[in-house]
C-alpha cells in the first residue's frame, strides 16, 4: 500500500510541475482523484485503506506514463499536461488556463458523458484531436469530426457481432438471440436486425427469446437443440446477466452451445472460472493485448521494474494512446486526422477510423469512429 501511495504521490507533483515549452503540447484527461486522497502531500485514507475506483485513472496514467518515457528516451521534442477530471478544480478552469493554451491534443480517459461532451465542445471550438479511449463511447456528440472515438459503439459491435455469425455459424448451427429488458437491449436488437437488413453476402436466420434478470434453465433450454451446436447471441449488456447465461448454459451437459456476449464480457474475470469451460464463450472488443507478444513482454518488465506490480489493460491503454496518437500529431500536425489508421504506427491493435455520418444529414460528420473489432474467444 505504501508503494500505491509513494506512486500516488509522483502524480501528485508531476501533475503540479511547470514544463519547458516545446513544437507541441497534449492534454492527458483521466479520473486520478487526488484530491480526495491527498490533503497536501499527505494520503489521508491511511495506509490500509485505497479505494479501487482509484485504479483505472492511475493505471491509465502510469501507462501514459511509460509512454512519455519512451517518446523522450526517443529525443521527440513533446510536452504533456495532465488533468485529473476529479479535482476538486473544474475542468473548466483548467481549459481557461495558460497551461492548456498551447494543446494541440487531448487524449481522454473519460468517466461519464458529461465530461466527453465538454472536452469534445472544446475540441470542436479549438479544432484540435480528442482521442477518447473508454466509454461511455460517442455520449451523444454530434457534428464533430475532431472526436475521435477509439472504443467503439455498440452499434459497430452489433454490425461485428452479424458479420462474425455470417462468417462462422450461419449454416448448420442453431442461433437464438437472447432479447434483454431495458430500453438499451431494446436499441441493440434494433441495430441486430438493422445490421440484417443492410449486410450483404449469407443471411443469418436466429431465434428471438425474450428474457428477464430471473430467468430459468428451463426457459433457455426451450430453444435449444440437442443435434447442433447453439449460438447464443447475449442482447444485454449488464455483466450479471452475461454471467448468469454462461452459468447456465455450462449446466446444460447435453448441449453444445457457444456464448456471444457484448463488450461488457471483456475483462470479466468470473467467464474464466473452469466450470465454465464447455460453453465457447466469444465477445468483441477493439482492444486486444496478448501477453505473449515482445512489445507486451518489455512493457509489462518496465512496469514491473518501476512499480513492482503487473500490468492491467488500462496501463496498455494508457500506454497505446499516448505514444500512438502522440507520434501521430508529431509527424503530421494539423493533418493528423488524415493519418490516425497508419498501421506504420501499430503498437498492439490496429485501428480502422472512418467517419459516422449524421443520420439525418449524410453530410454531417458526427465523428471518427474505430470500426476495427478483435474477438476474443474463451
Amino acid at each position: 500500500m505504501t508503494k500505491i501511495v509513494h506512486i500516488l504521490l509522483i502524480v501528485l507533483l508531476t501533475s503540479l510541475q511547470a514544463t519547458a515549452q516545446t513544437k507541441v503540447k497534449v492534454a492527458i484527461f483521466a479520473p486520478l482523484y487526488i484530491d480526495s486522497l491527498f490533503d497536501g502531500t499527505n494520503y489521508k485514507l491511511g495506509n490500509a485503506n485505497f479505494p479501487k475506483y482509484v485504479l483505472p485513472g492511475l493505471e491509465f496514467y502510469n501507462g501514459a506514463l511509460l509512454a512519455i518515457d519512451s517518446l523522450k528516451t526517443a529525443g521527440k521534442e513533446i510536452d504533456f499536461l495532465i488533468v485529473d477530471t476529479k479535482s476538486t478544480v473544474p475542468i473548466q478552469t483548467t481549459l481557461q488556463s495558460e497551461a492548456f493554451s498551447k494543446v494541440s491534443m487531448m487524449i481522454a480517459a473519460f468517466t461519464n458523458r458529461t465530461e466527453a461532451k465538454l472536452l469534445a465542445t472544446v475540441a470542436y471550438e479549438r479544432q484540435i484531436p480528442l482521442v477518447s479511449a473508454t466509454y461511455p463511447n460517442d455520449a451523444g456528440i454530434t457534428n464533430n469530426p475532431f472526436f475521435i472515438l477509439v472504443n467503439s459503439s455498440l452499434k459497430t459491435h452489433c454490425e461485428g457481432i452479424y458479420k462474425y455469425l455470417q462468417r462462422n455459424h450461419a449454416v448448420g448451427d442453431n442461433i437464438v438471440y437472447i432479447k434483454g429488458k431495458g430500453a438499451i437491449e431494446d436499441m441493440i436488437e434494433g441495430y441486430f436486425k438493422e445490421s440484417a437488413r443492410f449486410t450483404a453476402s449469407i443471411p443469418v436466420k436466429w431465434q428471438t427469446l425474450p428474457l428477464t434478470d430471473s430467468f430459468t434453465a428451463a426457459q433457455l433450454c426451450s430453444k435449444l437443440d440437442s443435434t447442433k451446436n447453439n449460438v447464443l447471441v447475449c442482447g444485454d449488456v449488464h455483466e450479471s446477466f452475461g454471467i448468469k447465461l454462461v452459468r447456465t448454459l455450462a449446466a446444460q451437459k447435453s448441449f453444445r452451445c457457444t456464448a456471444i456476449g457484448m463488450p461488457t464480457w471483456d475483462g470479466l474475470k468470473e467467464l474464466d472460472k473452469p466450470e465454465y469451460k464447455s460453453v465457447e464463450i466469444v465477445y468483441s472488443t477493439p482492444y486486444n493485448y496478448p501477453r505473449s507478444v515482445p512489445i507486451s513482454k518489455a512493457l509489462a518488465q518496465a512496469y514491473h521494474t518501476q512499480w513492482n506490480a503487473r500490468p492491467s489493460d488500462m496501463v496498455f491503454k494508457g500506454y497505446e494512446m499516448t505514444l500512438r496518437f502522440a507520434q501521430i500529431l508529431l509527424d503530421h500536425g494539423t493533418k493528423t486526422l488524415n493519418h490516425l489508421s497508419d498501421n506504420n504506427y501499430k503498437l498492439f491493435n490496429e485501428f480502422d477510423f472512418q467517419t459516422v455520418k449524421n443520420a439525418f444529414n449524410k453530410s454531417q460528420i458526427d465523428y471518427l469512429e474505430n470500426k476495427k473489432l478483435y474477438f476474443i474467444k474463451k
